[in-house]
């Protein structure tokens, strides 16, 4: 289980202008679906348990992609004791093993570089696995490791029943997906950024928010392994200033 903890140039601290900047966003926005999506769970840990308080003390949902390969009974209790029994949590599948198969171009555990036959066995197998471990909490929609997958995945994906698909914003038009299988993209990035200073990261967290509610549908990512202390009272920020606006109607996969 390799996972990375880079901690994005904005997250250093909030300035002070942020919440304001965050009202004038959210008050612009038109009439909105809003959903948090969680990447790479599996381990409990410290940021695991922080991440559930924050949406649990504000009554936000979250769908959890949870790696199959990485998740066991063990972990599995100490997730459901820290998360509770909770119509807030959409637990659904991310990959298998999140590991990288592709030799060229961008990084992908579904690419075109294994077999159609391999890939679907994953993914029936990953499937199984979850099913077999968390019973009916277990959702059938799949987030693949960085957001992208291939033509053979899609057809595999609704040929083992899944009800949809969460990927990044952009990737239905370079791989469509079969008839009936739903895109629930995510268009926000909270914790994967790469620019070189914290205003530039901030500058492009709000432009990509603004453009995301101008859609109707905003769809974050998190990473809590890369949160630190101003990344969640950012998030706890956002949530609360989500509460005061009744236009903004926060749901999980199974109300999209």
């Amino acid at each position: 289980m390799i996972v990375k903890h880079d901690i994005s140039q904005l997250w250093l601290h909030i300035p002070e202008e942020i919440p304001q900047k965050l009202d004038r966003i959210l008050d612009a926005a038109p009439e909105s679906k809003v959903f948090f999506r969680a990447d790479d769970v599996a381990a409990p840990g410290k940021n695991m348990s922080r991440m559930l308080e924050v949406f649990r003390t504000n009554s936000m949902p979250l769908c959890m992609a949870v790696v199959p390969a990485w998740l066991h009974e063990m972990r599995w209790q100490e997730l459901r004791t820290a998360a509770g029994n909770s119509n807030l949590w959409c637990w659904h599948q991310h990959g298998w093993r999140h590991q990288n198969h592709q030799t060229r171009g961008k990084k992908g555990e579904f690419g075109d570089e294994r077999t159609s036959a391999v890939k679907k066995k994953d993914l029936a197998r990953g499937r199984e696995k979850l099913e077999s471990i968390m019973g009916d909490a277990f959702e059938p929609f799949f987030t693949p490791p960085w957001n992208r997958f291939d033509a053979d995945t899609g057809k595999a994906l609704k040929q083992l029943g899944y009800t949809a698909v969460s990927r990044s914003a952009g990737e239905l038009k370079k791989v469509p997906l079969p008839e009936g299988l739903a895109d629930l993209f995510i268009n926000v990035d909270l914790h994967t950024r790469n620019e070189p200073t914290p205003k530039e990261g901030w500058d492009a967290l709000f432009n990509e928010l603004e453009a995301a509610l101008a859609t109707g549908r905003c769809g974050l990512m998190l990473h809590h392994q890369r949160a630190n202390d101003a990344a969640f009272a950012f998030l706890d920020l956002f949530m609360k200033k989500m509460a005061g606006h009744k236009h903004l109607q926060p749901v999980t996969f199974r109300d999209l």
